[in-house]
Order: structure tokens, then sequence, then C-alpha cells
């Protein structure tokens, strides 16, 4: 890779099981950097499932010291309260690497699968199987896992796109 490499970290929100992988990019070539699952237990109280989150993004971030951060937008579904939920989880998301003082973006999941896959509407199982042609290093494990990569990814491809528009804003 060339000298700007920017290191991305890309974050599936759940409550439950929250997905990251780390890529570096140097504006043409992504490489592998890491991934993995944080789990909160499903039987605490909400506040220390958040904390848990919260305290493992962070963790992360101070692991692999990413410059920019990538979180999916919350879909809506049928279930007001599992998105109320899956919000407060994207909240840690989002408050982590802000924290942390990394740049934070949020892609809809149309955008990251068609990103990865050339489609909007793919399955988890050809978004993980790109994932491994995309990132050969990669040996994920879960669909989280590939979830993530699949963020940061999509933040590679994405992010020159976003500074120019920050800039001429600016101006």
């Amino acid at each position: 890779m060339g000298a700007a490499v920017t290191r991305i970290i890309g974050i599936d929100p759940g409550l439950r099981r929250t997905g990251w992988g780390v890529v570096d990019s140097d504006g043409v070539r992504i490489s592998y950097v890491a991934s993995g699952l944080i789990t909160a237990p499903a039987d605490a109280e909400l506040a220390y499932r958040l904390r848990e989150l919260f305290e493992g993004i962070a963790s992360v971030i101070a692991s692999f010291k990413p410059q920019e951060a990538a979180v999916e937008e919350t879909f809506v579904n049928d279930n007001a309260r599992s998105t109320l939920k899956l919000g407060q989880a994207r909240g840690m998301a989002l408050l982590a690497p802000a924290m942390g003082g990394l740049i934070v973006a949020e892609y809809p999941p149309n955008l990251i699968k068609k990103s990865v896959t050339g489609a909007g509407h793919a399955e988890k199982r050809q978004i993980e199987a790109m994932i491994g042609f995309l990132l050969p290093k990669a040996r994920v494990k879960s669909a989280d896992e590939a979830d993530a990569l699949a963020i940061a990814i999509c933040h590679a491809n994405h992010r020159q796109a976003r500074v120019k528009l920050a800039v001429g804003s600016r101006q």
C-alpha cells in the first residue's frame, strides 16, 4: 500500500452481538486487519449490556487505532421495541468512536450491500462470499463480522466523496 493509508473500523451494531471489522485503505486497495464480535449477556439489564458494547468498541479502537469509523444506519422493523433497542446499541456504536476522536460516518444497509456485492438487496451469504473474495486474509466466523467488514469497505469506497462534499460545504 502507498503512504496515505487510512485505517477504518466498520461497526454492525446489535444489542446481543456487535460485529466489528478493521481494514486499511490507500484509496485504491483495501486490506484486512482484524475483525471480531462483541457480545453482551442476554440476561443482563439493558444499561449493562449497553456498557458492555461501548467498552468493547472502545477497546477495539484502542487496540487497532483506526482514524475513521463507519456504522450501519438502523432499519425500522415491525417491532417498535426492537427498533428502539437497536437504536440504543447504535448509540453506543456511534459514541465510542466519537469519544475516541474518530471521523464517524453512517451508511444505509442497501448502500453497504450494493458497495460490496453490486446488489442492494443481497443476502447474508452473498456478503460473506464477497468478503472472502475482497479480503482473502479474513477468516470471518459470523455474519455480524462479515457485515462489519462490508461497512468498512463501503466507507473506504465512499469516503473520498464525503470528504469532497464536506470541504465544498465549508467554502
